[in-house]
Formats: C-alpha cells, sequence, structure tokens
C-alpha cells in the first residue's frame, strides 16, 4: 500500500464536497469515505475536515443540521445545497480542466 499524500490547496473543498453530494453524512464518516474511495490515499485529519466543513457552510454551498449518528450519538450531518451542486459542477469542470494541463506538461518531448 502507497503512503497517504498532501492534499493540493484548495483540493480538500472539492473532496468534502463531492462526498456530501453522495449524501448527507457526519464529519468522521465524510473523511472515511474520503479515504476509502481513494484507496486510502487520503487521510483527512479533524484539523483540516471541520475548518473545510465551516468554510463550505458559510459560502452556502452545504448546510448541517444535528443528528444521532450509528453509535447513537449526537452528530453534526452536513447535506449539499443546490447552491452547492452548481459550485460542484464548477469546481469539477475547472479539476479536469487543471489535471488535463499537468498531464500536457509532464508527457514526454
Amino acid at each position: 500500500m502507497g503512503e497517504s499524500i498532501d492534499l493540493l490547496q484548495g483540493t480538500l473543498d472539492l473532496l468534502v464536497l463531492r462526498t456530501v453530494a453522495l449524501g448527507p453524512g457526519h464529519g468522521y464518516a465524510i473523511a472515511r469515505l474520503i479515504k476509502e474511495r481513494s484507496k486510502q490515499v487520503f487521510l483527512v485529519e479533524e484539523g483540516a475536515l471541520y475548518p473545510a466543513l465551516h468554510r463550505l457552510e458559510r459560502k452556502g454551498w452545504i448546510e448541517s443540521e444535528w443528528g444521532v449518528s450509528e453509535n447513537n450519538r449526537k452528530a453534526k450531518y452536513y447535506q449539499i445545497t443546490p447552491r452547492g451542486r452548481s459550485a460542484l459542477r464548477a469546481e469539477v469542470a475547472e479539476w479536469q480542466r487543471y489535471t488535463k494541463a499537468v498531464a500536457g506538461v509532464l508527457q514526454p518531448v
């Protein structure tokens, strides 16, 4: 298994937004899903996750409400908003443009 890697600035917000678009979830579940979907490459620590969730909430891209987790504990659940869905489409398009440009630079001459 490979090592985890640091996320580029701005990438975490995109990964969190995409994960929340799959369905509502609490912080631990969001971090776990990012880890699973990245095949353990991205390990999102609480110190990075919660500021990202708060940023996305301030932008109006996600919203939260309190609920009860699988292990019967109080947890804040996050879900994407209509503005967040629009932002996600734009962010994914920008990310695809970015990765295509990086791939072009990495091609052998």
